[in-house]
């Protein structure tokens, strides 16, 4: 057994998620043990655990804002202690909206909300938004195809001040891009977030808030043929046993384990 099959991950089931399962296959698929745990599990069963992932989905319905409501869970103060003790936090869209309404990402001031994942706003659309992006992951370079599905997704900050002090912290993780990395109109940009972001990390590098979705992008087979840039040729070569091979989505969760 690797070290990393031994690493134990809870993936997070608040009411009204519905990426929960997926997610644990792709962790499981990146070589760690996941465990799909209700919310109300005590504190002590939480706290066995490696690391944690909020999934996607619509938790308590997205009553009041996205996220808002399962962010005041005690389940979310346990996580945040966690995460205070180093152990990683990897929200993933809906996991995302809960941490930034929870004040967990960014975290200069733990619990204070710093950002915020506004309504959608673009040139030429408004509302759910439910299509392929390209990010470039902002350590490596590297550009990848993946899926969004969101109405608020818009990082935004109170001034422009908050919103340098992200990008000079190097708090972005990913960033929109077109298929070739740059970012040279708008409409590369799906939803109208400041600094281009898709994802951002919290100041103790344990916490990451990502709306696009890795779990959708996992495996070669998940991607549409028609993606331009090498991993649409990549999808249009492959056959057979080939179409298992890693997505683009799957450096997000090595990168998640690699913090354990």
């Amino acid at each position: 057994m690797t070290a990393r099959a031994k690493t134990k991950i809870a993936v997070i089931q608040f009411p009204g998620v519905n990426c929960e399962y997926e997610t644990a296959r792709a962790l499981e698929a990146a070589g760690a043990r996941a465990d799909v745990v209700r919310f109300n599990l005590p504190a002590k069963d939480i706290s066995s655990y490696d690391g944690y992932v909020l999934p996607g989905g619509f938790a308590y319905e997205d009553r009041v804002r996205a996220g808002a409501v399962a962010a005041k869970d005690a389940v979310v103060e346990v996580l945040a202690e966690e995460a205070a003790r180093g152990k990683p936090l990897l929200g993933i869209c809906n996991g995302a909206q809960i941490l930034v309404e929870a004040g967990i990402v960014p975290g200069r001031q733990p619990g204070h909300v710093e950002v915020a994942l506004a309504h959608n706003r673009h040139p030429y659309h408004r509302g759910f938004l439910n299509r392929w992006v390209f990010c470039r992951h902002e350590s490596t370079g590297d550009v990848l195809p993946l899926p969004i599905a969101h109405a608020e997704g818009r990082f935004t900050c109170a001034d422009e001040k908050a919103a340098a002090a992200l990008a000079a912290d190097g708090l972005v993780y990913l960033r929109y891009v077109d298929e070739a990395g740059d970012t040279l109109a708008p409409e590369y940009n799906p939803n109208g977030s400041v600094l281009d972001a898709a994802a951002i990390a919290s100041y103790t590098a344990a916490a990451l808030a990502t709306m696009p979705h890795p779990e959708r992008a996992s495996w070669l087979f998940q991607l549409p043929g028609y993606l331009p840039g090498p991993w649409g040729l990549r999808r249009r070569r492959a056959a057979g046993k080939e179409l298992a091979a890693p997505g683009p989505g799957r450096l997000i969760f090595d990168d998640f384990l690699k913090l354990i």
